[in-house]
């Protein structure tokens, strides 16, 4: 006998996501999340349009809109706080979504939120480590310890799919022999800091470069205080000679990159003073995994970060996990709780995040910065067109918008997953 239809593990983004879909195409689900308690972690995240899009068909957007900034512009500077490019995002862009500057963790308890109104409280079910998987002709059986490691009683369903995360138990077991992340020499420290808006509040600036420090900012809540301050997000990023250890939670020490973004006050932010009042500090490396051939083994397939972990220099890993999700949900209402199902969903999304992994590496949006710094040596300007046209710009943003599928018309012209 099966106890739901689909077993989800992991109740991040992309598994509530993906349990909201086979909701709304009347297909039963359960997710099963290891931690005995989901509590609001991480810090700032950016939802593009094209992951907007899927959120508003679920009818998440007036939750996100209480809880997040719309982003209205992406803007480029150099380390010397030099105007480099800027062009309009979301809405502004004239797209029919907006683009969200939130907090993981808010937006992840707003979709749990959803998932238990709608599933029940039952959907979720914590303390719930997925160990293995056994398959069968009719289905398969996930088998599950709790927190100490103690054996809890097997799961039966139709298809499992891991949204397990970085660490997924399903990718290893798909893949036992897989070779270490792959590191890309920069280490990140991230934090969140309250102050006053700065530019148009609703601005996500890119500045410096990675070899002599970059700082990636934005706004991710408003008015969090009586004087109307914003909590800003905030990510410094720097070539290290060594990995920092892969835990998302890990406390980083201000000693360790401060010093590249002490003189960085500029008359539109104080960026060194942004950096000394955070609350906490984070520190992670910028790493992720060669992309897999296939996610998927018969009834059991992966999702997001288990199937395809990316450095986050394009604002994407998110938005690539909810569109696996609503595209997943749409094939499994189409063709059934198949191996066919997966399997095309394996054809069509193992393709488009292989491109979005490899392009994070070589050309996302901020190989602005780095054109910029590497034409004028780091040095001042008079004018940023002395140092590279503004059509090469615009072309370096518009080739990555192609890749991650959220060009303003093919996002427009395209149908809907489910």
């Amino acid at each position: 006998m099966k106890d739901t239809d689909v077993i989800i593990v992991g109740a991040g983004v992309g598994g509530l996501v993906l349990a909201l879909s086979l909701h709304q195409a009347g297909i039963a689900c359960r997710v099963y999340e290891a931690v005995p308690e989901i509590k609001p972690l991480g810090v700032g995240i950016n939802l593009l349009p094209h992951a907007a899009r899927e959120l508003d068909e679920l009818g998440m957007l007036p939750a996100l809109d209480k809880l997040g900034v719309h982003t209205k512009e992406a803007i480029f500077f150099t380390r010397h706080g030099q105007f480099i490019y800027s062009e309009p995002a979301g809405k502004a862009a004239g797209y029919a979504w907006p683009q969200y500057s939130i907090h993981r963790g808010d937006l992840q308890m707003a979709l749990l939120d959803a998932v238990r109104q709608r599933l029940g409280d039952d959907s979720v079910r914590v303390d719930h480590r997925a160990v293995r998987v056994e398959q069968d002709d009719d289905g398969v059986t996930v088998h599950m310890t709790d927190g100490a490691g103690k054996p809890l009683p097997s799961v039966r369903g139709a298809i499992v799919v891991g949204c397990d995360g970085i660490h997924s138990a399903l990718r290893k077991q798909l893949y036992p022999n897989e070779g270490a992340p792959r590191y890309s020499g920069v280490n990140m420290w991230r934090g969140v800091t309250r102050c006053k808006p700065f530019l148009s509040g609703g601005s996500m600036v890119r500045a410096g470069w990675l070899s002599i420090g970059k700082m990636v900012i934005y706004p991710i809540r408003d008015n969090v205080d009586a004087e109307g301050n914003q909590l800003v997000n905030w990510v410094a990023e720097i070539e290290s000679p060594e990995p920092a250890v892969r835990d998302w939670t890990r406390q980083g020490r201000l000693e360790d990159f401060f010093p590249a973004f002490a003189d960085w006050h500029f008359d539109w932010l104080d960026v060194a003073a942004l950096i000394q009042n955070a609350d906490s500090v984070l520190e992670y490396p910028m790493v992720d995994q060669d992309p897999l051939p296939t996610w998927t083994q018969g009834r059991m397939t992966l999702l997001g970060d288990a199937a395809h972990p990316m450095v986050p220099r394009g604002s994407n890993g998110a938005g690539q996990a909810i569109i696996d999700a609503r595209f997943l949900a749409g094939q499994l209402k189409k063709q059934g709780l198949t191996p066919a199902a997966l399997q095309e969903y394996d054809r069509v999304r193992v393709a488009a995040t292989t491109k979005v992994v490899l392009t994070n590496r070589s050309n996302p949006p901020d190989a602005i910065l780095r054109e910029a710094y590497e034409r004028s040596r780091d040095q001042r300007f008079e004018r940023i067109e002395d140092v590279i046209s503004h059509d090469e710009l615009q072309a370096i943003s518009d080739r990555y918008k192609q890749v991650a599928g959220y060009d303003p018309e093919t996002l427009k012209s395209r149908p809907s997953f489910i």
